[in-house]
């Protein structure tokens, strides 16, 4: 029984290490150094590129490819706590993010 439970305590804490690294400095060395920053402080702003907002927050919870307005392809990623409780709420346009609505405290900056 001590045995599980070292495993088990063993596996949590390689986990939730493990998860904590979104990106390497390779991946985000070409990106203007002010991204870079947000990055590595997990911070998103409108305009990021999907990629660089999964090098800050992580992979979202689920996505949602919504209608095209004015030729303008569009997607939805929704980043939820673990007992699916909406925490933000991300809207990007051809690519870059322009919508921001969130009910959290995670690290937003709101501009350009």
């Amino acid at each position: 029984m001590r045995f599980l439970i070292v495993l088990f305590v063993a596996v949590f804490i390689f986990g939730c290490a493990s998860s904590s690294v979104r990106y390497t400095s390779e991946e985000i060395k070409d990106y203007p150094p002010e991204i870079q920053e947000r990055i590595a402080k997990g911070e998103i702003s409108l305009g990021m590129t999907k990629e660089q907002v999964r090098y800050a927050w992580g992979p979202p919870s689920s996505t949602r490819v919504l209608t095209p307005e004015k030729g303008k392809q569009r997607e939805e990623w929704v980043y939820s706590s673990s007992l699916g409780i909406l925490k933000s709420r991300l809207i990007f346009v051809d690519g870059k993010l322009t919508n921001i609505i969130s009910s959290n405290d995670r690290k937003i900056v709101n501009e350009e």
